[in-house]
């Protein structure tokens, strides 16, 4: 064996999007619990704005992209020709000059763990020279692989055997969903712990008590939408008016910078008097998310963290393949919200969110899976 103490991350980190940060700043927060004086490495596509957002979680964090310039670089367009030329660069750097360095790193890892999130998937076929990096990046160093959280759904008929013979090559896997469970086909010790963020729920993501919150919150994504922008923001103006909701008493969020504004401007010459809570507000604030709200939302991490805090809501799978099976990964751990299907407009919910019990129970899996890990 060639490995050191040094644990490599590999995560879709430094977009930024506020689901991918704040799975990466849960591990590292595990992680400087856990191995304060280890070196850990998080590859991921913007190392950039992932250090200035991640920076000071952990002691000896650093951040590169080695993996994803693999995949990038990788010639060909399917899964299996990225991953086969990804997975021989890293046994033969010379076919990567340009990346030697960060591929001779990971090569050195105890663990490459690929943290959890939905970037493995047909949606970005690229991504699976992920796995390929992984596999190859221990195949050198007699280290470990594991992967954790992973919504690999939806995934081409094509890419099925790829993936699991890639899997079977990993000590540990576990996914966020039941249909990425059922793609990994037992091809190594699977598992379904659901989301990463698990790991890292707490009040410090939310704001902080006694601060006023809107009564409804919305968030709302323009991008990867199976329906034109002007439809979906038909639909949340129709809601609200259904639901007897002036924009003064409503919020929005943005979970990508930019990208979350879009339907707002739509909408919001209907619903004046509406708050945005921009990105950077919310990361360094916490998400304005209470036990007395109600939320409609397309995004999936604050369909997580609003729940968890006890707030009702409504799930808006933008996507049917992608985003229907994220939220009903929440919808059956007992997130307490309802799915819409629009344009038909869904009543006002009355719930509660997660039941503590069953939050605990949740959040307890997913802190046993990392003792696993890292014990």
């Amino acid at each position: 064996m060639v490995w050191s103490e040094m644990i490599y991350l590999v995560g879709t980190t430094g977009f930024p999007n506020y689901g991918d940060e704040l799975i990466a700043a849960a591990w590292l927060r595990y992680l400087a619990a856990a191995a304060p004086d280890t070196d850990v490495w998080l590859d991921c596509p913007h190392p950039g704005p992932a250090q200035m957002l991640l920076d000071g979680i952990h002691p000896r964090a650093r951040f590169t992209d080695t993996f994803w310039r693999l995949c990038w670089e990788a010639p060909g367009d399917g899964p299996w020709e990225k991953a086969g030329w990804v997975r021989r660069a890293m046994h033969r750097p010379a076919m990567a000059c340009r990346w030697v360095a960060g591929i001779e790193l990971a090569a050195r890892a105890r663990i490459v763990h690929l943290i959890g999130g939905g970037y493995v998937n047909g949606i970005w076929p690229k991504h699976y020279g992920l796995l390929a990096a992984a596999v190859g990046a221990v195949e050198r160093s007699g280290g470990r692989a594991v992967m954790t959280g992973q919504g690999l759904w939806p995934a081409p008929d094509d890419a099925v055997p790829l993936i699991r013979e890639l899997a079977a090559c990993f000590e540990l896997a576990d996914a966020r969903d039941e249909p990425s469970e059922r793609l990994l086909g037992g091809a190594t010790a699977a598992g379904r712990t659901g989301d990463d963020l698990l790991l890292g729920l707490g009040p410090h993501l939310c704001r902080p008590p006694g601060e006023e919150l809107r009564e409804v919150m919305l968030c709302l994504q323009s991008d990867l939408l199976e329906m034109p922008r002007p439809a979906l923001a038909s639909f949340v103006t129709a809601t609200m008016r259904a639901w007897g909701v002036t924009g003064d008493r409503i919020g929005v969020v943005e979970g990508i910078p930019g990208v979350d504004r879009v339907i707002f401007d739509l909408v919001e010459p209907y619903l004046p008097g509406m708050r945005f809570y921009p990105f950077a507000g919310v990361w360094a604030n916490g998400l304005p998310a209470g036990p007395e709200q109600v939320w409609l939302s397309t995004r999936f991490h604050p369909h997580l963290v609003a729940a968890a805090t006890g707030a009702a809501g409504v799930a808006v799978p933008v996507n049917p393949d992608y985003y229907s099976t994220k939220h009903r990964s929440l919808v059956d751990a007992g997130s307490g919200w309802a799915l819409a299907e629009p344009p038909a407009v869904p009543e006002r919910p009355s719930g509660s969110g997660f039941d503590p019990a069953a939050l605990h129970a949740l959040q307890q899996g997913k802190a046993a899976l990392a003792a696993k890990i890292y014990s």
